[in-house]
């Protein structure tokens, strides 16, 4: 494709779109489906083709707008009027929002809120700039948003060593825990000698509660083709893999589908742009294993072996994909590249705080008044993505710890609720960033109990190659055990704490390195919890 082929292609997709009156844009994300969003959007459609309105009124199908706990969602927006927001839409609702509103240009007064709430207001969309704003199923949706302009720019405008800069000078770092200088990272790649190079994004998210990057899959595939090809470019990868689960069919799907609507349009294959860059996608499915989300295991996983991490190093930019020198992203981390190319370095770096910029995805969960997957500026308090952005627990009930980073987390005790949400603090408080799970927990729920649910989730998801891992996940989740049914001892208690130590230190790989940290953490800021629960004195263990 062209320079100007992209461009018309862009123009008429905005004049197609300026042609209808009225959008209706219906959310189709996993969770409004669930909740029945595809009988709101039927609703919606046979009324206006009941009043012959197809050519005014359009129905856009779209991907998450981010309050999955009041979905369905479905936001009205006609010419030259602000939009309107509907929550918790069932089939009646959107005959009569169509009926009064879309045909009939009186808004409904009933399950409206407020694009001006701290839900949406406090909100900073980078990655999630395009989420129910387009149907994900079509490329030119997504050209007609600036869409593969940062690549076309890569490639006609920039060396590989002018996009490596561009990002390390941003301060991207990576989005699935690990939390390394994506520039750096890059370098290392564009400097490693020899042929046949691989760049792949990770969409393996296996955290209880994430769901960051399912969601960016499913609904802007092309973002994160568009920062996988841009990566290649950089780095002089001619292959790029999409690692998927197969629990996420729909992201399978569509990214399968945007392959081949890029390769149609000559965004990818060979000379793309016309240039002398060839570069191909293929999406490989992963069968589920937690641990496939550690680098090497995901490498061994792609080339037909079994899942299972080895030492490092070498590093994948060293020796990676068939012993050739590869490159490893999450999928949040390259969905960042496409803006970070349109906007400038400087601009994305003068969001979030002096070592952690940018935005960060977060799905927030748990006992919180609004849940949902929503993007904030890196450094805001967690207080304010409690009480503003969730509305605060519900039903009376005292906020008490939020888990964050999932398994290899911690939990954040309520006297820290101040503290900014960034890689350091985090870090500070014996929790890390993660992929982006967020878990709000109130004052009913037990804290050596939520150590033991993610003990044992460690426990069935190690491959069991390390012995530290394999027998020391199983060996503490027996003594939580013994300490939930209150049958242990304060030797029970030390014995756990060592086992935390010598897992975390002589582990393989960050599955082990890490499961202790909700153990650790629990104990330090509900020790008494623990101690609550142990036998009475002379009791046998």
């Amino acid at each position: 494709m062209s320079v100007v082929d992209l461009h018309d292609l862009a123009q008429r997709e905005l004049s197609a779109q300026g042609s209808f009156r009225t959008h209706v844009f219906c959310c189709g994300s996993t969770a409004c489906l669930a909740a029945g969003g595809g009988g709101a959007r039927a609703a919606v459609e046979d009324a206006v083709a009941a009043a012959g309105a197809e050519n005014a009124v359009r129905v856009v199908p779209t991907g998450c707008m981010g309050l999955c706990s009041a979905g369905p969602l479905v936001k009205v927006r006609a010419r030259g009027e602000a939009d309107v927001l509907y929550t918790e839409v069932d089939g009646v609702a959107a005959e009569r929002i169509a009926q009064e509103h879309v045909l009939g240009g009186t808004p409904v007064a009933e399950g409206q809120l407020p694009l001006s709430d701290p839900f949406f207001a406090l909100q900073q969309r980078v990655v999630l700039e395009n989420m129910g704003e387009m149907d994900p199923e079509r490329i030119e949706a997504y050209i007609a948003r600036s869409g593969y302009q940062a690549l076309q720019r890569a490639v006609l405008e920039q060396t590989p060593a002018d996009v490596v800069e561009e990002i390390r000078r941003s301060g991207l770092r990576g989005r699935g825990g690990g939390g390394y200088p994506a520039g750096a990272k890059w370098k290392l790649l564009a400097e490693a000698p020899g042929e046949g190079k691989s760049v792949i994004a990770n969409g393996d998210e296996g955290d209880p509660g994430a769901y960051m990057d399912r969601t960016i899959m499913e609904d802007d595939p092309h973002r994160v083709l568009e920062g996988l090809a841009i990566a290649a470019y950089a780095t002089g990868a001619t292959k790029g893999y999409l690692y998927v689960r197969a629990e996420y069919p729909v992201a399978v799907r569509r990214l399968e589908q945007a392959i081949r609507q890029a390769r149609r349009h000559k965004l990818l294959g060979k000379g793309v742009f016309g240039a002398e860059f060839n570069f191909d996608v293929e999406v490989r499915i992963g069968a589920g294993a937690f641990v496939c989300g550690e680098e090497t295991a995901l490498m061994a996983s792609i080339m037909g072996g079994r899942g299972t991490p080895v030492l490092r190093p070498p590093y994948p930019t060293e020796r990676g994909l068939w012993g050739r020198p590869s490159l490893i992203n999450n999928v949040e981390t390259l969905a960042n590249v496409p803006t970070i190319l349109r906007r400038g370095a400087d601009w994305f770096a003068g969001i979030g705080t002096e070592q952690s910029k940018g935005t960060k995805v977060f799905a927030l969960a748990g006992t919180l008044s609004r849940t949902g997957l929503i993007e904030v500026p890196m450094g805001l308090p967690l207080r304010t993505i409690i009480d503003d952005i969730g509305g605060g627990v519900p039903g009376g009930k005292a906020f008490k710890a939020a888990q964050t980073g999932g398994p290899s987390g911690g939990c954040i005790p309520a006297r820290h609720l101040d503290t900014p949400m960034d890689y350091q603090s985090l870090q500070a408080l014996g929790s890390i960033m993660g992929s982006g799970g967020l878990i709000v927990m109130d004052e009913t729920v037990s804290m050596p109990e939520v150590a033991r649910f993610f003990m044992r989730f460690c426990m069935d998801e190690s491959c069991g190659k390390c012995v530290p891992c394999r027998s020391g996940t199983f060996e503490m989740t027996e003594l939580l055990e013994t300490l939930c049914a209150g049958r242990g001892t304060k030797a029970t208690i030390e014995r756990l704490e060592t086992l935390c130590d010598v897992v975390r230190t002589t582990s393989l790989c960050g599955l082990g390195q890490t499961a202790p940290n909700p153990v650790l953490s629990t104990l330090a800021y509900f020790r008494d919890e623990y101690e609550a629960r142990l036998a009475p004195e002379g009791a046998v263990a």
